[in-house]
């Protein structure tokens, strides 16, 4: 096929659609439930106060900013794939705004910016008395003001959207696990939703000490999704055929996508007695380096691939049987088969086939 059959074939395959909208329309769609900004992105998308005042700056000045990109359901409704940020906050401007639990978000005082100083303490509305607020005409100026809106129609590719999605934030402050949490909320909230609270599960929490740094980078919910990709996996020890990161996103799609997710997908009860027994052998240690005498260093993503994969292939080895359980995981960082496939010049496409396949043989035994 040449590269203008190509183009052809492709282009025929994304329907679109753009034009511009008042923000007044964009309120009647909220309320009407015929938009849908997943409201779970906010725990994902960090903007501050100062960030949605230049926002609302922006608007008020006839700046223009950014399209709001959105896909058309089945059923007619629009999925902000980019733009979610945008919308939440001009929503929750104006007092309509809805989290995750459908509780109404207050409003923010805005602050003051570069071109309107005077723009500090204001909100939509009266909040309290002597607070400043909007009039009735900057009101109206404000909802009259238009957004450009491109649309990716129903009877486009069904996976225009996600691709659409991957390619906006390739360049934004996201990290890899934050981009794939908005594909879940996408494909399959309540994967993301089973992901999420397995995060946050005791055992799992603590058994890993991660920084700071990683635990705002939504790190900890990669490692569940890690673990399940892990405990999926039916390959050899051969790299593989992607990198690591594309490996995990492919993975996640996947399984979204599949009604039945007992087999391979989110298993909370098998998740939780594995870490459960990680954590009864070895508490906060369980993934860091140990040098015969005592455990030190930081957490080790590949002690964790090697451990976790070992141990839930074998946990009916491993129930009742804590303190060999620490033994075992303590000689993991002797073994050649750990030791061998896990240094700095080992890329993840190579070392985690190989740890895995190795992990469920170093476990079965001992």
């Amino acid at each position: 096929m040449s590269l203008q059959e190509q183009i052809e074939k492709k282009s025929r395959e994304i329907h679109t659609d753009g034009y511009g909208m008042s923000i007044g329309e964009v309120i009647s769609l909220y309320r009407d439930g015929d938009i849908d900004i997943h409201p779970e992105f906010q725990r994902i998308f960090r903007w501050k106060i100062g960030q949605k005042s230049r926002l609302i700056e922006s608007i008020l000045l006839g700046i223009p900013i950014p399209p709001i990109f959105v896909s058309q359901r089945d059923d007619g409704v629009w999925d902000v794939i980019d733009g979610v940020q945008r919308l939440s906050t001009i929503l929750q401007f104006v007092g309509i705004y809805r989290d995750h639990n459908s509780s109404l978000v207050s409003p923010d005082p805005l602050e003051a910016t570069e071109y309107l100083p005077d723009l500090a303490g204001y909100y939509w509305e009266p909040r309290e008395l002597g607070s400043k607020c909007f009039t009735s005409a900057m009101q109206r100026d404000f909802k009259r003001s238009k957004i450009e809106f491109r649309i990716i129609r129903k009877e486009s590719d069904r996976n225009a959207k996600y691709d659409m999605f991957q390619r906006l934030n390739s360049g934004s402050q996201l990290s890899p696990q934050e981009a794939r949490n908005c594909l879940l909320v996408m494909l399959n909230s309540g994967m993301y939703a089973d992901i999420d609270n397995l995060s946050d599960y005791f055992n799992f929490k603590n058994s890993i000490t991660l920084s700071d740094q990683k635990e705002s980078q939504a790190y900890r919910q990669e490692l569940v999704v890690r673990f399940f990709s892990q405990r999926a996996f039916g390959g050899s020890e051969t790299e593989l055929k992607k990198e690591y990161g594309e490996y995990l996103t492919d993975w996640i799609r996947k399984v979204a996508e599949d009604d039945d997710r007992s087999s391979t997908g989110v298993d909370s009860e098998t998740f939780k007695l594995c870490f459960g027994l990680i954590d009864r052998a070895l508490g906060e240690d369980s993934f860091r380096r140990f040098n015969g005498t005592r455990h030190l260093g930081p957490f080790s993503i590949a002690g964790y691939e090697f451990i976790s994969s070992g141990v839930v292939y074998n946990m009916d080895r491993w129930a009742d049987r804590p303190l060999e359980l620490a033994d075992r995981i303590r000689a993991i960082w002797t073994s050649p088969d750990f030791r061998d496939n896990s240094g700095t010049g080992v890329s993840p496409r190579r070392r985690v086939p190989r740890l895995i396949v190795r992990s469920r043989i170093f476990f079965a035994e001992g």
